[in-house]
């Protein structure tokens, strides 16, 4: 463990500390500097502060780094679904219950140990953890992402995410019949303050931005079609949860009391749309529904 003291002076004033942390330690990403905050790694006068913590003069901060661990991802022979692939990308349809990338306490069986053997070059912008990952969807969604195979893709598709140019649709069944054909959700979104695990529409939050179409109504519950305007963690979840239409079979954001058995909650990522990172052409991907998710819609219209 690396652990810095440093007290505040003039030319840090009224710096987010993020920024000032930046500044100070070169070798560090602002990203995982950001993840040190979030997770208590980063104190100000003792206290526990967010990313958007503005410095004032004397303020004492204290900084946790953990030294780095070497770690191996092993490439294993795990059966994807590759709609398409060339030397720049990778485009997969996932299977739900598969992680996306290895974490702490879980290195093998993910998409990412997948890929490693299906290819070796992947692109190593996000370490050795989370090669040629751009973005993510949660272990129990399934449907389409996109893979970077080497740094220009990588950055190329990331500022195509950033300024939020993607297409992304996503098809969920949701509790309760919904009203309106169309809507918007525009709630920022953050760590839950009461369970640090969890994800909250909360002021503090960053935007996040859902637009959701009905597709049809049951007689309890609703299909609808949800695009992302944002890409936040557990956005779509979050965001139905709040407007009182949790997704069906959601464990942490839906009821308690499930009435179809699933694996998880019924959210697919059914098309993404982007810009070629090399050729600069216009490409969608569309997935169908599972075979399990279709069961159940089936049940509900009485097939």
């Amino acid at each position: 463990m690396k652990n810095t003291e440093f007290t505040v002076l003039e030319d840090e004033n009224n710096i987010r500390i993020d920024k000032a942390l930046s500044v100070r330690f070169k070798d560090v990403s602002r990203s995982h500097l950001q993840n040190l905050i979030e997770n208590g790694s980063v104190k100000v006068n003792d206290k526990n502060i967010k990313s958007n913590y503005k410095l004032k003069i004397n303020d004492r901060v204290r900084v946790e780094i953990p030294e780095p661990v070497s770690l191996t991802v092993e490439p294993e022979d795990i059966d994807i679904n590759i709609l398409y692939e060339d030397s720049d990308i990778i485009v997969v349809d996932k299977i739900q219950g598969m992680v996306v990338h290895p974490a702490p306490g879980n290195y093998s069986g993910t998409l990412v140990n997948a890929l490693l053997y299906h290819c070796k070059d992947l692109s190593g912008i996000n370490g050795v953890i989370r090669p040629g990952i751009v973005h993510r969807i949660d272990k129990d969604t399934s449907g389409i992402l996109v893979i970077a195979k080497n740094d220009y893709s990588h950055i190329k598709l990331a500022e195509q995410f950033k300024d939020h140019s993607i297409t992304r649709e996503y098809v969920a069944l949701v509790e309760g019949r919904i009203k309106n054909e169309y809507g918007t959700i525009d709630k920022p979104l953050g760590r839950n303050p009461k369970d640090r695990l969890k994800f909250a529409v909360v002021s503090d939050g960053k935007r996040a931005v859902t637009h959701y179409k009905l597709l049809e109504n049951f007689k309890d519950e609703a299909l609808v079609l949800c695009r992302l305007e944002t890409g936040r963690t557990h956005q779509i979840r979050v965001h139905m949860a709040y407007i009182n239409h949790p997704l069906i079979g959601d464990p942490v954001y839906g009821h308690k009391k499930q009435r179809f058995k699933s694996n998880g909650q019924f959210l697919h990522a059914r098309k993404l749309g982007f810009i070629h990172p090399r050729t600069n052409e216009y490409m969608e991907f569309v997935s169908e529904i599972p075979s399990y998710y279709k069961r159940v819609l089936d049940k509900l219209r009485g097939v």
